[in-house]
């Protein structure tokens, strides 16, 4: 039994399942047994704890074998931005020298970060406020290149003395249409006999595929999901991501409904705040009725701008008056609902706006 042709092409150990990597050992005249070693030593599963790494267990054939068979890493890091705030952004390159970001956030807690991971490079969904959307799509990324970006952002985390606690599948892409390469890259980071990270750390993000929804269902892995609401109508949703016309507002959350039953685990709404499109008291009051009776989280988010958009648009920030006024409402009328913080304003840190200008050959601090 041979390795599928996309390993024999891409040949790096992000990207092998460690039933692959068994079944090359195997062939080589290893012990299949090995490849869980090796994939939890990339995964960099035991970082600066004492004692031996799993490595370091293994024969020194196979190391050297496994060394001229397959590369360690599925992309190298092109750019690196730091914010005031301690937001880091990476630009990663690909082995085709395609680019994708991810972020590094820290948290609270001084010993704490949470990630963002991206899915594809480019997107096709054409969200009219999104910097992805402006370079279109490419292609979906691979399960070893989602997994090399969790590496590079827990290699980042710890080296500025965090532990990267969370990730979420929020960045460069739609998660829902690349679906197979992103669960099994969530297989090999959460399993504890492999990348050991949790089920429960994980978040999927989807602008509302229906489809992608249920079959996130039916592979039962117990990860959070997220839903890319930003407005409670179907007019105002399908104006502001195409994606609308296709799916309605009550049947994305239908779809929701279903995956919240089946993993018992609360769905959190983004809602990204534009001044005078989505942010008015009226709309605040329809997204409470519409939440009503559910057991979701409203996460406001503050638009971080990104120029003229792909329909000829400039959109803008809510003032903070608006903002909280309309989280006051929310509120008012039963709906849980947070602000988060905005991350990175310093360094454009919406998803694509690096990737934009290192297209462009803008130059950046690093």
């Amino acid at each position: 039994m041979s390795l599928p042709n996309r390993h024999a092409v891409l040949c790096t150990l992000p990207d092998l399942s460690v039933e692959e990597l068994g079944v090359w050992m195997e062939e080589q005249g290893f012990k299949a047994g090995h490849a869980a070693r090796v994939l939890r030593d990339l995964l960099e599963v035991h970082g600066d704890k004492r004692g031996p790494r799993p490595g370091m267990l293994l024969p020194a054939e196979l190391k050297e074998k496994l060394r001229g068979a397959f590369a360690n890493e599925a992309a190298s890091l092109a750019m690196r931005q730091v914010s005031e705030d301690g937001t880091t952004k990476l630009l990663l390159r690909m082995q085709d020298g395609r680019t994708v970001e991810s972020v590094l956030m820290p948290d609270y807690h001084a010993e704490r970060a949470a990630g963002c991971i991206s899915s594809q490079v480019g997107c096709a969904m054409g969200c009219d406020f999104c910097a992805t959307t402006q370079t279109g799509f490419e292609r979906n990324l691979t399960s070893g290149e989602i997994v090399e970006q969790f590496i590079q952002l827990r290699r980042e985390a710890r080296a500025g003395g965090r532990t990267l606690r969370t990730i979420v599948f929020m960045g460069m892409g739609e998660p829902m249409l690349n679906l197979k390469n992103v669960l099994a890259a969530v297989r090999r980071i959460a399993d504890p006999k492999l990348g050991a990270f949790g089920w429960r750390q994980i978040t999927i993000s989807t602008v509302g595929i229906v489809p992608g929804i249920d079959e996130l269902r039916e592979a039962n892995l117990g990860v959070h999901l997220a839903l890319s609401l930003h407005a409670p109508d179907d007019a105002t949703r399908a104006d502001l991501l195409p994606m609308g016309k296709r799916f309605d507002v009550e049947d994305v959350l239908a779809a929701v409904d279903r995956y919240q039953e089946s993993s018992g685990r609360i769905t959190t709404i983004q809602y990204c705040l534009l001044d005078g499109v989505n942010d008015s008291l009226a709309q605040a009051r329809d997204l409470s009725r519409l939440l009503d009776g559910r057991r979701m989280h409203v996460n406001l988010l503050r638009y971080n701008a990104t120029g003229l958009s792909l329909r000829g648009r400039t959109y803008a920030p809510s003032c903070v008056e608006k903002t909280e006024a309309f989280l006051t409402e929310l509120r008012a009328h039963g709906t849980v609902a947070h602000l988060r913080r905005a991350r990175g304003p310093d360094i454009d840190a919406a998803c694509g706006q690096l990737r934009r200008r290192e297209a462009a050959g803008i130059s950046m601090t690093t």
